[in-house]
């Protein structure tokens, strides 16, 4: 039977410092929804696209293309042990989806770690956070900073 490992926390505090930590340990696929939000707009997929008419609009992508993304991404051959879920399900209509989702896979959520910090810690975290803009490569003035401010030393792109 497939494992599935949902990582729950506040935003900064290593939900996908951790979900990579697993993944190698574990052999399980690390399913982060950042990444396939940035992997669908990137590759002009129609979810991808269904998303940015959002997202341009300043409106939240809605639950339903965010489950169809997740589901799409559950049914690729690297998934088939399982997987680590980094940033979903963020909402109760997410959450279902994915009980019903994985039902479907004759599967079921296995493990639901909430890790925490200090908020101290998570302001300082997120508000040092710089992002690529070409490929949403992550780095952090104080724990992960760029070699050259402002520009991302793996693709060259802007932060």
């Amino acid at each position: 039977m497939a494992t599935f490992i949902v990582l729950l926390g506040p935003p900064g505090v290593g939900k996908g410092t951790q979900a990579k930590i697993l993944a190698e340990t574990t052999n399980l696929a690390h399913v982060s929804s950042g990444d396939l939000f940035r992997d669908n707009l990137k590759n002009q997929t129609e979810l991808g696209k269904l998303a940015k008419s959002y997202m341009d609009k300043g409106e939240l992508v809605p639950d339903d293309v965010t489950i169809q993304m997740i589901k799409d991404r559950l049914t690729r051959p690297d998934c088939e042990a399982g997987a680590i879920l980094d940033g979903f399900p963020r909402t109760p209509a997410q959450a279902d989806a994915l009980e019903k989702m994985l039902a479907d896979f004759n599967s079921k959520v296995d493990y639901v770690p909430f890790i925490t910090a200090p908020e101290e810690i998570l302001v300082e975290r997120a508000s040092g956070r710089w992002t690529c803009r070409a490929q949403g490569h992550i780095y952090h003035q104080k724990f992960n900073p760029p070699q050259k401010p402002g520009v991302c030393g793996i693709d060259g792109s802007e932060l």
